[in-house]
Order: structure tokens, then C-alpha cells, then sequence
């Protein structure tokens, strides 16, 4: 149970590294003023950052069979969790404000360039929103389910449920 846990873990981490990347990407601080991010910074950063130690402290306990660090490692992920549900609720409203401006621009606005824009073309596409609103949907569901998996996992295993 604990290796699987572990695996889930691993898988989950995967896809929300995905999210992350696609999220720094996007992210522009001097277009945040126009388009605010529904994710603030700080409340993603405790999510990485509690998901990340979670996922370390669970490693601990595969290996050593440290009881503490099973139990330890379920709280940061239940904190990790409870940040992730508030994002993914924020996130509802960016996917649908931007499903739907998809649907009604066939084509995207072009906007000039300014001599202080790096972009090598003479005009750019014009940014739409908030940098999470290019998060594919089928990348944020599984992303979600294995944190919902990965968190019964490792209840299971911290309470002893199918052995290690």
C-alpha cells in the first residue's frame, strides 16, 4: 500500500509540476496589473511547497517505516490539498471565462509591438487572461483525482490498512 501511495504521489506531483511550468510561463508581473492572476502567488507557492515536502516525508517513511513521518506526511498533504481545492475552485471561473472567449474570437487580436517588446515579429498575439487559463482540463482533472487517490493511500497505509 505504501509503495503504491508512493506511486500515485510520484504521478500526482508529475502533473502538478505540468500545471506549474505551464503557469511561470505565462506569468508576466507587469501584465499581472491587467489580467490578475486568480492563483496568488503565495497561496500557490504553500501548495508546491506542502505538496513537496509531503511527498519527501512520505519517502522517509517508505524507507525507514517511521510511523510519525506516515502521519506527518498526511497532514502537509491534507494542507496541500485543502490549498489545491481552493485553487482548483478559483481556476472554474478562469477555464470558463476563457472556454468561452475562445469560442466567440475565431481569431486572436493582434496587438504592436513596442521597441521595448522582445518579440522578433512585428505584431504578437495580445494575452487573453490570467496565465492559468491556457491549464488543459484533462491535465487539471487527473491531476485532481490522484490527489484524491493519493490521500486515501496514504490514510490507508498510516493507519495500517494492507500492510506495507
Amino acid at each position: 500500500m505504501s509503495l503504491l501511495a508512493l506511486f500515485t504521489l510520484i504521478m500526482t506531483a508529475g502533473g502538478g509540476i505540468y500545471l506549474l511550468s505551464i503557469w511561470l510561463i505565462e506569468y508576466d508581473k507587469d501584465f499581472h496589473a491587467v489580467a490578475a492572476t486568480r492563483l496568488p502567488p503565495p497561496v500557490l507557492a504553500g501548495h508546491v511547497l506542502l505538496a513537496g515536502g509531503g511527498l519527501l516525508v512520505w519517502g522517509y517513511y517508505v524507507l525507514a517505516d517511521a510511523d510519525d513521518a506516515a502521519w506527518l506526511s498526511l497532514l502537509m498533504l491534507c494542507a496541500a490539498a485543502s490549498l489545491g481545492l481552493v485553487m482548483a475552485i478559483r481556476w472554474i471561473g478562469v477555464y470558463r471565462a476563457s472556454r468561452a472567449s475562445r469560442a466567440s474570437q475565431a481569431t486572436p487580436r493582434l496587438v504592436a509591438v513596442g521597441a521595448h517588446d522582445s518579440a522578433p515579429a512585428p505584431y504578437r498575439v495580445q494575452p487573453e487572461g490570467p496565465p492559468e487559463r491556457n491549464f488543459p482540463l484533462p491535465v487539471v482533472i487527473a491531476h485532481g483525482a490522484f490527489a484524491v487517490i493519493t490521500l486515501t493511500l496514504v490514510l490507508l497505509a498510516a493507519l495500517g490498512v494492507g500492510g506495507s
